[in-house]
C-alpha cells in the first residue's frame, strides 16, 4: 500500500489504478485484471518491467501531440552544432547549424549564411574551417533569469563565439576571437546579457605571435574577453568589446555573479605551475603530471564593472591580433593595480565555477578534490576593499588568503565538477570519478543523497537551475561513458543523458538518452513557454540573416530572369508542386545568382533546393528568401529538385538548369 501511495502522486487516479493492477498481479503471479488494462499490464510482464520502470515510463513518455514542460540546449561537441532536447520526454527536435555545414538545413550553402559560417573578424585560416568543437551555450538573460531570446555558444577548439536568434533558431553571427586559437568557458552571460564572457584556454603569445617554449613566463598569456551584446541588434559589437589579460595559467571555466555577486565573474584556472609540456627526449614532465602538481590554483575574480570604466577612461590598450584585427585590451599590470583581476586559492585542477541563485556564494569543483568548494562574495567584496591580501603571484595579481575567501567545504566525493540548484535549497553537483549525482544543502552546507550514474557524468543541467529563480523538477546528467547501457554500435559509443527526477524527498533515476553527435558539454534547461519562436516567417520575402523583408523578395507572378553582362540573375518563387522558373539556361562561366522565395503561409511548408553538380542544398522555410551563387563553370543539363517531400507531387517539382558550352 506504501509503494501505491507513492506511485499515485506522480501518476494520479489512472496511474495508480494500472500501478495497482501490476503490483497485484505480481503478488498473484497471474494477470487476471479485465478492461482496457489488461494490455499494458500484459506488456510490462512480458518486458519483466517492475512499478518503478512503470513509473519512469509514465514520467517520461508523452502522447501525440502533447508538448514537453521544458527545453534543453546541449552542446553538441566535435559536431559544431547545438542539440535541442525536449524534457522531460527526452525527444531530440533539433540540432541548430552552428559552426559546422548542416545540408538539410542550408547552412553553409545560402550565400548568405555562408558568409556568417566565414565569421566575424575571421582571418583567413577559421573563415575555411568545417568543423568545431561547441562546449558552452548560454541563453540569455534579462535581471539574472533566462529570456528566451538569444543563445550563446563557443568553439573552444578555435576560439569563436555564435550568436543564435531563438525566434528562428538559427545562427546569426559568429565572432572570432583576436588574441588567441583556444577557449573553454564560453559562452557565459552576464545578468542582463551585457556581456559574453569568452575565456581562453591554453596561454598563447597574445595575437598569434611567435614565441619559444623557453619564454612562456615573459610572452604566453591568457585573457577573458567581454563580449559587448546589441539586444536590439542581436549582434555582438568587437568595437564596443574588450578583454583582460590575465596570466599565463590555463583559464577555464566562467559564471557571472548575479544579486549580491553583479558586477563580478569569476573563472577558474590550472596549471598555475606554469608547466611546459614534455618534448621527445626532455626529462621535463608531461602536462598531465606538470600541470598538476599544486596543492592549489587560482580563482580569477574579474570587477567587470570596473573594467568598464577603464576602458571608458582609455586604460585598455588596442592590440592588433589575429588577422590584424583589434580588440581593446586591459593589461595585466593594469589589472592587477586597479583590481580587477584578484586571485583567491582554489582546489587543485578544478572545472565548475558556479554561482547560487542569491549570488551570495560561488561553488568551485576541484577534479582531484573531495569538496564542494564554497566561497562567499561578501567575504570576498571585504577583503578586496580593505586590501586584505596574502601577497601576490609572479604578475602582480593580488591574492586573497584562502581562509579569507571560502565559507565552507563541503565533502560530497572524488571529482567534482559542475553545479547546479533547485528551489528548495538544494544544490547538485556532478562527481565525475566517482560517477554520482551529489545533493547538498546550501547554507547547511551538508552532503544529503548520492545517485549513482552510468558513467562518470561530466556536466550537469538543471531546470532553470542557473538562475536566480530555479524551478527544481528536472536534472540532467550528462555521462562521458556509455558502456553497457545500449545496443552495440561499433567502439565509437554514444553519451549517455540521464533524466533524473528531483520532485521528491529523494532523487531518482527515471530515463537513459543516448546522444550519437559528437561529445556534449554542458546545457541549459529553459521553461518551455519562455521561448517564442515563429512557426512562419513574419511575412513573405524574408531575410533570416538579417531579420527582415528581402529586397530581392519575389512575388508569384513576378518571376523573372535577367541577364547583366556575364551574370544570371534569377528571380524564383517555390510553392507546392513546382518552382518558378523551372528551366534556367545559362553559359559556360556565367555567374549565377538565384533568390528563391518560398510563398507558403502554411506551418511546416518548407521546400528544399538541391542542384546536382554544384554542391548546392537550401532549405527555404515558409515565407524565406533563399539565395545561392555559384559559377556554372561545368556544360551540361542539371537536374535541380525539391529536396523536402512537401506535396503528393513531390518529384514533379523540378527543373533543369541548362549550361551551355562556350563557343570554340
Amino acid at each position: 500500500m506504501v509503494k501505491i501511495k507513492k506511485v499515485s502522486k506522480v501518476l494520479g487516479g489512472i496511474g495508480l489504478f494500472i500501478a495497482g493492477l501490476f503490483i497485484g498481479s505480481l503478488i498473484l503471479g497471474n494477470i487476471t485484471a479485465q478492461g482496457p488494462y489488461d494490455r499494458a499490464l500484459e506488456i510490462a510482464k512480458a518486458r519483466q518491467l517492475n512499478p518503478d520502470a512503470v513509473e519512469n515510463a509514465l514520467k517520461t513518455y508523452h502522447p501525440t501531440g502533447v508538448l514537453d514542460e521544458y527545453i534543453m540546449f546541449s552542446s553538441g561537441g566535435h559536431s559544431g552544432q547545438v542539440i535541442v532536447i525536449g524534457i522531460p520526454s527526452m525527444r531530440i527536435l533539433k540540432y541548430i547549424a552552428v559552426f559546422t555545414p548542416e545540408p538539410w538545413q542550408g547552412y553553409g550553402f545560402d550565400a548568405e549564411n555562408k558568409k556568417v559560417l566565414q565569421g566575424t573578424n575571421c582571418d583567413p585560416l577559421r573563415a575555411k574551417l568545417t568543423w568545431a568543437d561547441t562546449h558552452h551555450p548560454a541563453i540569455s538573460e534579462t535581471n539574472g533569469d533566462y529570456d528566451g531570446q538569444f543563445l550563446f555558444i563557443g568553439d573552444k577548439a578555435n576560439a569563436r563565439i555564435a550568436v543564435i536568434d531563438l525566434r528562428d533558431f538559427e545562427t546569426k553571427q559568429i565572432v572570432c576571437n583576436p588574441l588567441g586559437y583556444s577557449n573553454h568557458g564560453a559562452a557565459f552571460v552576464t545578468p542582463n546579457s551585457e556581456y559574453i564572457i569568452e575565456p581562453s584556454q591554453y596561454a598563447v603569445p597574445q595575437g598569434g605571435a611567435y614565441a619559444p617554449l623557453s619564454e612562456y613566463e615573459k610572452k604566453y598569456r591568457g585573457f577573458i574577453t567581454f563580449w559587448y551584446f546589441d539586444r536590439k541588434a542581436g549582434r555582438i559589437i568587437p568595437e564596443k568589446s574588450f578583454a583582460v589579460e590575465a596570466p599565463p595559467y590555463w583559464q577555464d571555466l566562467c559564471d557571472a555573479g548575479k544579486l549580491e555577486s553583479y558586477g563580478f565573474a569569476f573563472c577558474n584556472s590550472f596549471n598555475s605551475e606554469m608547466a611546459t609540456g614534455k618534448p621527445l627526449g626532455s626529462p621535463n614532465p608531461l602536462f598531465e603530471v606538470g600541470a598538476s602538481q599544486n596543492d592549489m590554483d587560482y580563482l580569477h575574480i574579474v570587477n567587470w564593472k570596473k573594467a568598464e570604466e577603464i576602458v571608458a577612461k582609455g586604460g585598455a590598450k588596442e592590440v592588433v591580433g589575429i588577422g590584424g584585427f583589434k580588440i581593446k585590451v586591459i593589461p595585466l599590470d593594469v589589472a592587477a593595480k586597479e583590481r580587477i583581476l584578484v586571485f583567491t586559492p582554489e582546489p587543485k585542477s578544478p572545472h565548475g565555477v558556479d554561482v547560487s541563485p542569491d549570488g551570495k556564494w560561488i561553488v568551485v569543483g576541484g577534479k582531484l578534490d573531495t569538496h564542494a568548494t564554497v566561497y562567499s562574495i561578501q567575504k570576498i567584496k571585504d577583503a578586496i576593499e580593505k586590501g586584505k591580501f596574502e601577497g601576490k603571484d609572479k604578475f602582480g595579481v593580488p591574492i586573497i588568503a584562502f581562509k579569507d575567501s571560502v565559507e565552507a567545504q563541503v565533502p560530497i566525493g572524488l571529482g567534482p565538477l559542475h553545479t547546479v540548484f533547485d528551489n528548495k535549497g538544494f544544490a547538485y553537483t556532478s562527481v565525475f570519478i566517482e560517477s554520482v549525482v551529489a545533493k547538498w544543502k546550501v547554507g547547511e552546507w551538508k552532503l544529503y543523497e548520492k545517485l549513482p550514474v552510468h558513467y562518470n557524468i561530466g556536466h550537469i543541467a538543471a531546470a532553470e537551475g542557473d538562475t536566480v529563480s530555479p524551478d527544481g523538477k528536472w536534472v540532467v546528467a550528462l555521462n562521458k561513458w556509455a558502456i553497457d547501457r545500449f545496443s552495440p554500435v561499433g567502439p565509437l559509443h554514444p553519451q549517455n543523458f540521464q533524466l533524473v527526477d528531483i520532485s521528491g524527498d529523494k532523487m531518482k533515476l527515471v530515463y537513459d538518452m543516448p546522444i550519437p553527435l559528437g561529445e556534449p558539454h554542458y546545457a541549459q534547461i529553459i521553461k518551455a513557454d519562455k521561448l517564442k519562436p515563429w512557426t512562419v516567417y513574419p511575412e513573405v520575402g524574408w531575410d533570416p540573416v538579417k531579420q527582415a523583408k528581402s529586397p530581392y523578395a519575389t512575388a508569384l507572378g513576378k518571376e523573372r530572369i535577367e541577364r547583366k553582362g556575364k551574370t544570371v540573375y534569377v528571380y524564383a518563387t517555390a510553392i507546392r508542386s513546382h518552382f518558378t522558373p523551372e528551366i534556367i539556361e545559362v553559359e559556360e562561366g556565367d555567374k549565377v545568382v538565384m533568390y528563391i522565395t518560398n510563398v507558403e503561409r502554411a506551418r511546416d511548408a518548407t521546400h528544399g533546393f538541391a542542384l546536382g553538380g554544384y554542391n548546392i542544398n537550401l532549405s527555404i522555410e515558409p515565407g524565406e528568401v533563399g539565395f545561392v551563387e555559384f559559377v556554372a563553370d561545368k556544360p551540361g543539363v542539371f537536374p535541380f529538385y525539391c529536396s523536402e517531400f512537401c506535396s503528393a507531387l513531390h518529384l514533379e517539382m523540378a527543373g533543369y538548369l541548362i549550361v551551355k558550352p562556350k563557343k570554340e
